[in-house]
């Protein structure tokens, strides 16, 4: 079986956001590491090479492997910024409702920058998204 690579690493992520192209982008990127690690009161981790994750919980793949992830997370992806919440929660339909310019996909929230949405709203989405991770992390069981 291949090795996962989305797994915490030693790189710094001072210096993966140092690295950034667009000041923009490295602006946002701060940005986020304050949201995520106010609501998560955990410092922020490099998993793999490109995604800054906050806490950690165990989960169950449908072999009964148990692995290792992120609570909360985004990345700074070429086209959007990709923070990676809980699929499902309570009230997540109405923040994203009130949030600003936006798409999604499963898990996944997209964000050109920061200044397309309403941060205060984006701050209780997270902390929405954190909260249910840790109050239901028997929901965390994915196939892998």
């Amino acid at each position: 079986m291949a090795e996962r690579k989305t797994k915490v690493t030693t790189q710094s992520v001072d210096d993966f956001i140092d690295s950034l192209g667009s000041e923009q982008v490295r602006d946002d990127c701060r940005t986020l590491v304050s949201l995520m690690q106010k609501a998560t009161k955990a410092k922020p981790e490099m998993w793999g090479s490109s995604i800054i994750g906050f806490g950690r919980y165990q989960w169950r793949s449908v072999s009964g492997k148990s692995i290792e992830w992120m609570i909360t997370a985004f990345s700074p992806r070429k086209a959007n910024l990709t923070i990676y919440l809980w699929p499902q929660f309570d009230g997540k339909s109405e923040f994203l409702e009130r949030l600003g310019k936006h798409s999604c996909g499963k898990g996944c929230l997209y964000i050109k920058r920061l200044s397309d949405v309403h941060l205060p709203t984006l701050q209780k989405l997270i902390a929405a998204s954190v909260d249910h991770a840790r109050t239901h992390p028997q929901m965390g069981t994915r196939s892998s």
